[in-house]
């Protein structure tokens, strides 16, 4: 199946069109040099060589190919020689499909890599691998980073039964370190003409190029037939494409001949056989064997989609420099699952987000993360030393200050600095603010009560809707609002979650808006309760809504996530300007701190007259009550509502959301997010400024000697720039 994809534009993987089967497939059929030697990784689909991915009957080299499916893995592959299984202890079923799998990869050759120094025999002297020798070697040498030792791709692919030749063991399951005398033992291995390492050389020549093979060519099937073969693919991989790019479901809950739908793949290839003749005989007159129709051909395709798209962005992103972004979540199947991607700069210098990779990790501790991510860069040919930046979430083993991700990514390459999302930074802050005290946990608690219990059925939903309907009919009537576009829509109320960003906000809003539909909701439902629980539960929450402290509490959440809704409504904005983002930080502070100095008045006045307006009683603020949790009967200590709302809420509240602000929001992110804008090329370099990127530079590099030599000659450099 891969030997085919190389004759479509990398690019081409992602673009919705289905390609036509006619005329212009044939007319590509026509080989060009360039063709045959694509062509060459495999045979035609009638050949005993058929590729592993389109599995057929008659597959001669395969077996049987449910056993082979059965056995074979995508965890028996591995990049790095060193990890590898040996050809020989996997299934004859499967071991041809590993050899081209392995073909398809190449060589392991990490030139980025910083080689291992090791002592060689009794001499204290410390040698090690050079990249250089790849360039003598570079068709067969192979190195692997988790052993530190070097190998043969042609000896591991096609290892003699009875091999003599020089270091055929250490060249394919121990590894050759002997470094002293790397040169001449690399030529030593290669040996002679009938060498253990040209005999395995001369069969890979003969399995990649098998066209020109005596095998192939006393069975190969006709040119038209490879022709039609190749024509079937392009056609199908054309609507696999499509599906994939929608992202719609391949299969039908009943794929049977009789069915009136049979999945979007099997409906969607009925209706291209209507709209195209040729393509309607191409795929009438394969065998039952050729249709490429069953469910675990779809699924290697698509996997070969996926492998052609990564290649594409990896091409992309070639030398650039590029950030990594990672998360990880548990999956439908109880696995944690690891998720990879790349931010870069494209050559047209737009700002480019691609996933990447989807691996599962046994655990989710800092080591096990780093050991995944040093795999996956490896898989894909990516190198750690071209990282500058990192962003992932706000857990210990993800932002650790010493063991965490970042912390072990940063001991490998001190440049790739590590910066929390901000709007993600923003939500934790929220969350922290609702559980700050007890006082405000009830209040939450409480509005999550209510809401369930007003939309615990359709009834109760479309009551509340029609509560509120009918409200704003009266409100429109007597004036008291009025229509315009965007005005007065039709909502519901919503539960806060943690992990839904604003949510808490957008509740208590609605809430407001919402309030006498509510109380009219929850009257009907203490009066229609079918069982004392529910009709206590309906007039308990009625009294805890017309309590005073309910009221000020919904007020002074609503006026204090409005400051940090808008800022993460501003965070969130794709086209944000650093420098504005970091000043926004700062300007909600200041908002958040003039409030808790003088917004108190302003907050008192709002609430009561909130609570005149809808008859509930105000407490005479001099008059004392309990402190919260003491009892008044065994001589608890005894404050005034004054002192109750003003300093263990109000005070309370906004200290807690200053100080979050202030953790979250370290000085040494923003000062590196400002060093950065110094770059920005906008406006001829308007935000270039020389004695404050050098300043910022020095307080967020480490300062050692290397990071201070650095920034001194960048100075030097900056200045100098200048005068010319």
């Amino acid at each position: 199946m891969k030997r085919f994809f190389s004759l479509l534009s990398p690019t081409s993987v992602s673009t919705p069109i289905i390609l036509d089967g006619g005329n212009q497939v044939t007319e590509e059929a026509e080989s060009t040099p360039e063709t045959e030697t694509t062509i060459e990784m495999g045979p035609p689909p009638s050949t005993s060589s058929d590729p592993p991915a389109m599995s057929t009957p008659e597959s001669n080299n395969l077996g049987n190919p449910a056993d082979a499916r059965d056995q074979f893995c995508k965890s028996d592959i591995e990049a790095d020689p060193g990890l590898r299984k040996p050809i020989e202890s996997l299934d004859p079923n499967i071991r041809d499909a590993a050899r081209r799998i392995y073909i398809n990869m190449g060589p392991c050759q990490p030139t980025d890599h910083k080689y291992k120094k090791t002592p060689q025999g009794n001499s204290s002297t410390k040698r090690s691998f050079h990249a250089n020798w790849f360039k003598n070697h570079g068709d067969w040498l192979e190195y692997s980073v988790a052993k530190e030792a070097a190998f043969c791709f042609y000896c591991f692919l096609f290892k003699q039964p009875r091999a003599e030749n020089y270091g055929i063991e250490a060249f394919t399951r121990v590894g050759f370190r002997n470094w002293k005398d790397g040169p001449s033992v690399l030529d030593t291995h290669i040996g002679k003409h009938d060498s253990a390492h040209n005999k395995a050389r001369q069969q890979y020549e003969a399995f990649k190029n098998q066209r020109q093979c005596v095998a192939h060519v006393m069975d190969r099937g006709s040119k038209k037939s490879e022709q039609d073969y190749k024509a079937r693919l392009i056609i199908i991989l054309g609507i696999i494409r499509f599906l994939l790019l929608q992202g719609h479901a391949f299969r039908g809950h009943d794929e049977s001949s009789s069915s009136n739908n049979r999945g979007n793949f099997l409906e969607l290839m009925s209706w291209y056989k209507k709209k195209d003749p040729i393509a309607r005989n191409l795929l009438d007159s394969a065998g039952g064997n050729h249709l490429m129709t069953s469910h675990e051909i779809q699924f290697q395709l698509c996997q070969a989609c996926a492998e052609e798209t990564t290649k594409s962005i990896i091409a992309d992103i070639g030398d650039k420099k590029f950030s990594l972004l990672v998360d990880e979540s548990r999956d439908a199947s109880i696995k944690e699952q690891m998720i990879m991607f790349l931010r870069y700069v494209n050559s047209y210098g737009y700002t480019i987000e691609r996933f990447i990779q989807i691996k599962h990790v046994g655990n989710t501790r800092a080591a096990s993360l780093k050991a995944a991510l040093d795999g996956m860069f490896l898989e894909h040919g990516l190198s750690m030393s071209k990282l500058r930046g990192q962003g992932y979430g706000g857990a210990s083993n993800m932002r650790g200050q010493f063991c965490g991700l970042q912390r072990l990514i940063q001991d490998e390459n001190p440049y790739a600095f590590y910066i929390h999302c901000f709007a993600h930074q923003l939500q934790l802050v929220v969350v922290a603010v609702a559980k700050c005290c007890s006082s405000v946990t009830d209040f939450f608690n409480h509005i999550t009560l209510i809401v369930n219990t007003v939309n615990a059925s359709c009834k109760r939903h479309d009551e509340l809707a029609q509560q509120q309907h009918d409200n704003i009919v009266s409100q429109l009537e007597s004036g008291e609002i009025f229509s315009g576009r965007g005005k007065n829509q039709a909502t519901n109320l919503v539960r806060p979650g943690d992990t839904r960003w604003g949510t808490h906000h957008k509740t208590l809003c609605r809430f407001l808006t919402m309030w006498k539909s509510v109380l009219q909701v929850l009257e009907n439902i203490h009066d229609d309760a079918e069982n004392l629980t529910q009709r206590s539960t309906a007039g308990g929450l009625i009294s805890q809504m017309e309590s005073f402290e309910f009221v000020f509490m919904l007020h002074l959440m609503i006026k204090l996530l409005g400051k940090t809704n808008e800022l993460s409504q501003c965070l969130q904005r794709k086209d944000q300007n650093i420098v504005l983002a970091v000043s926004l930080i700062g300007v909600t502070l200041q908002k958040l701190q003039d409030i808790r100095e003088n917004g108190w008045d302003q907050l008192l006045e709002e609430t009561n007259e909130f609570c005149v307006k809808h008859s509930i009683l105000l407490p005479n603020m001099d008059d004392t009550i309990p402190a919260r949790g003491r009892s008044r009967g065994r001589g608890g200590q005894m404050v005034t509502y004054y002192h109750r709302f003003i300093y263990e809420l109000f005070n309370v509240v906004h200290d807690q959301v200053i100080t979050e602000l202030n953790n979250r929001f370290a000085e040494i992110s923003t000062q590196l997010l400002r060093c950065i804008a110094c770059l920005d090329p906008r406006n001829s370099f308007a935000n270039f400024d020389e004695d404050k990127l050098v300043e910022n530079l020095l307080r967020c590099t480490l300062m050692t000697s290397p990071h201070m030599r650095f920034c001194l000659s960048l100075e030097s450099s900056l200045k100098h720039s200048l005068r010319m």
